[in-house]
């Protein structure tokens, strides 16, 4: 089974993750990373942090990057 990175960015700054998550799809691994962006949202907005700009990198091992989810493509709106 896979294992994917998610690496956070912030302007310059990449917060690695060290450990990475075996799925068997990239899918999931969306999946995932969608679900914990509205954690990191929801934690920024209740600290009163600003969140602009901030991205979700999806990675293999190797460092390829598949995917970037940025947090604000999280939030629903209506």
């Amino acid at each position: 089974m896979p294992r994917y990175y998610f690496h956070l960015r912030d302007g310059d700054r990449l917060d690695r993750d060290p450990e990475g998550t075996e799925l068997a799809t990239l899918d999931l691994a969306v999946e995932e990373v969608r679900h914990a962006a509205r954690e990191l949202l929801a934690h920024k907005i209740l600290q009163g942090e600003v969140v602009d700009g901030q991205i979700f990198e999806i990675t293999s091992e190797q460092g390829e990057v598949f995917d970037k989810i940025p947090l604000k493509s999280v939030v629903r709106f209506e």
